[in-house]
């Protein structure tokens, strides 16, 4: 049976009634992206473009989670959105401490530990926030951690709702990841929430062809019972499998969901952003699309049923997994308003899917690639290109465009480019010669991902354009793929000064206009002092990590920037209006609320361990208020 008739089936197949949207308090934020449609907008303007220059510090508070390797194995990472319900604040550290703070002074009402065994070492100590669920009787905080578990934690006490599953705790990587004890799999970001239902990804080790599951399963809310199951590497006769050599989906690694899922309850929908299969730099043993592989999937929230999907990449070689929630938006066009997905990618495209179908909203071709060199490699042929919005991401370098910023950063990456290919497009297959990539492994667009201003039609989003400089190597005979990657600059095609080695610039924020497809104003995002010094034009800086909130006042906050700074934006023209240093680089995605005393609060969260950064920065949060 043809896919597309597959899908058509399940469609009419899928009966389950919708819930009623949950309306989201004006003074609150009580998602991660605020609403459940990762809209990540406030209606506030207290603090607006007349007065945001008048902000100041009004509290702070240290979870003194951090660790820089040198204590423990791993670094961390402060990547958490808070939580604020009803005047309080719930937020999780890097080693999974759930803290609960007065949201109006900072002050520690109690804390939760989920222990963690912090000995062992890990990619990153990262957690990037927690969900929560109400019966309008308790309320209960979802809190993932990097081992698996999953906690039922009540807001008011701090305690675990016996409940729920193991006495409050339900183990996720049984059933996942038997059979691989020793590679990781938990869980760094939030869960979602759908009516009674929640809705949990993954973080899977990807290093190898096998490995954890990545399915995406929904469970009870209450009692945390299994409810369904999608199969991410679709089984036999399910749609998408076709997609697949045959023998090649067993115990199929990658393919999870490690980012932010949003919600439409109003259509009981929950919008999956999928990553690579794994080994995600080498096909040749799973030759084919591999659906559900990078793909934005629509499932059905009680049933798990897939309503449809859409993949943006076919056959992935670059890890250029869908790093970011999909954004519900709303396009206006010939005097109607079109229910709508946005999906950014680590490429910089911007895909404006129909929230119903999953069809495109512009045109999107399907373009001629290079075909890859490395035996037994089968690249796809075409891949998706969005005809009308312009990328948001640097895609291509020349040798011409090697940076010119200092001498000295010049000599430094003419030297570690020699014999190095330069002149590359997206999409490029990476051969047995070194060669720039361009985005990088993180792209482009990462986790902060995109916020939404309806009423603007605005969709903005923060890309970093920085390469890397890689080639593929023989595996020793008798592994389970001949090629692996090496990096000749791990991730960052970098000068010692951290200066990337193409000409600015380096990142940028970007607004794009979902109404029409155009780009609305792009401008530079961060800065080196040193080069500021120099006199040189504001570069932008190669990491954003973290995302940007809009508000009703006309502001655009952002951290995620590795230069440690807090900026306010004028969400009209991207003009910087107000900046404060921070202890750290911000990689988490701030947010703001109105208190009970009725004044506004703008929050962002600073850490050190994973960047260089002060000798003792903590893991401290800013709370920003006007005097």
């Amino acid at each position: 049976m043809a896919l597309a008739l597959q899908v058509l089936i399940v469609l009419l197949l899928s009966t389950s009634p919708v819930f009623a949207q949950k309306s989201v308090s004006n003074e609150d934020w009580p998602n991660v992206g605020r609403d459940q449609g990762g809209n990540r907008h406030s209606p506030l303007t207290q603090i607006n473009r007349s007065n945001v220059s008048k902000l100041e510090v009004a509290w702070t508070f240290d979870t003194e989670d951090w660790s820089d390797g040198s204590n423990l194995p791993s670094r961390s990472a402060f990547e958490a959105t808070p939580l604020v319900i009803d005047g309080v604040m719930y937020i999780p550290s890097p080693m999974s401490r759930l803290f609960a703070l007065d949201a109006e002074t900072g002050e520690k009402l109690w804390v939760f530990d989920s222990g963690f065994d912090r000995k062992v070492r890990r990619n990153l100590y990262a957690n990037r926030g927690v969900s929560t669920w109400t019966d309008g009787k308790k309320r209960l905080l979802y809190l993932g951690d990097i081992e698996g578990r999953l906690w039922a934690v009540d807001a008011k006490t701090g305690k675990l709702d016996p409940a729920f599953g193991d006495a409050g705790k339900l183990d996720l990587r049984a059933g996942m990841a038997d059979g691989f004890p020793q590679l990781q799999y938990g869980l760094t970001s939030p869960t979602s929430v759908c009516g009674d239902v929640v809705v949990a990804g993954s973080m899977v080790s990807d290093g190898q062809p096998r490995g954890p599951n990545g399915d995406v399963r929904g469970f009870d809310a209450r009692n945390g019972k299994e409810l369904w199951r999608f199969h991410t590497v679709p089984r036999d006769g399910e749609p998408g499998s076709e997609t697949w050599e045959p023998g090649s989906r067993k115990d199929r690694g990658g393919l999870n969901v490690w980012s932010f899922m949003t919600v439409d309850e109003a259509r009981s929908l929950v919008f999956l952003p999928l990553t690579s299969p794994s080994y995600d730099m080498y096909g040749g043993d799973r030759k084919g699309a591999n659906l559900f592989g990078d793909s934005v999937v629509a499932l059905d929230c009680k049933s798990g049923k897939m309503r449809w999907y859409y993949q943006t990449l076919h056959h992935d070689l670059w890890d250029y997994d869908l790093p970011a929630a999909p954004v519900l938006a709303e396009v206006k066009r010939e005097g109607k308003t079109i229910p709508a997905v946005a999906q950014v990618t680590k490429q910089g495209f911007v895909f404006v899917l129909d929230r119903e179908t999953g069809k495109p909203l512009y045109p999107v071709e399907e373009r001629p690639v290079p075909k890859s060199t490395l035996p037994g490699e089968e690249s796809s042929p075409t891949q998706p290109y969005p005809v009308v919005t312009p990328p948001i991401a640097r895609q291509s370098m020349t040798a011409a465009e090697l940076t010119n910023v200092t001498p000295e950063s010049r000599a430094e990456c003419l030297a570690n480019t020699q014999g190095a290919k330069l002149d590359v497009k997206v999409f490029d297959t990476l051969g047995e010669q070194d060669q720039a990539l361009f985005p990088g492994l993180n792209g482009g667009p990462d986790y902060g991902g995109a916020s939404f201003d309806a009423k603007k039609g605005l969709l903005f989003v923060n890309s970093m354009d920085v390469g890397g400089l890689f080639r593929m190597v023989k595996r020793k005979e008798g592994s389970s793929i001949p090629y692996a990657l090496r990096a000749t600059k791990y991730e960052f095609f970098t000068d010692k000064d951290g200066y990337p080695c193409q000409q600015p610039p380096w990142g940028e924020i970007v607004a794009v206009n979902v109404n029409t497809g155009d780009i609305a104003w792009r401008s530079p995002l961060g800065s080196f002092d040193e080069l500021d010094a120099l006199g040189v034009p504001k570069t932008g800086t190669p990491e954003h990590r973290g995302g940007p909130i809009v508000t009703a006042g006309g502001i655009l906050f952002i951290g995620a920037t590795i230069d440690a700074r807090f900026r306010a934006l004028n969400a009209r023209t991207g003009k910087e209006l107000w900046v404060t240093k921070l202890v750290d680089a911000a990689k988490s995605t701030p947010i703001t609320y109105l208190g009970k005393d009725k004044k506004q609060y703008v929050v962002i969260l600073a850490a050190g361990g994973e960047t260089r950064g002060p000798e003792n920065p903590g893991g401290r949060l800013y709370a920003f208020a006007l005097q």
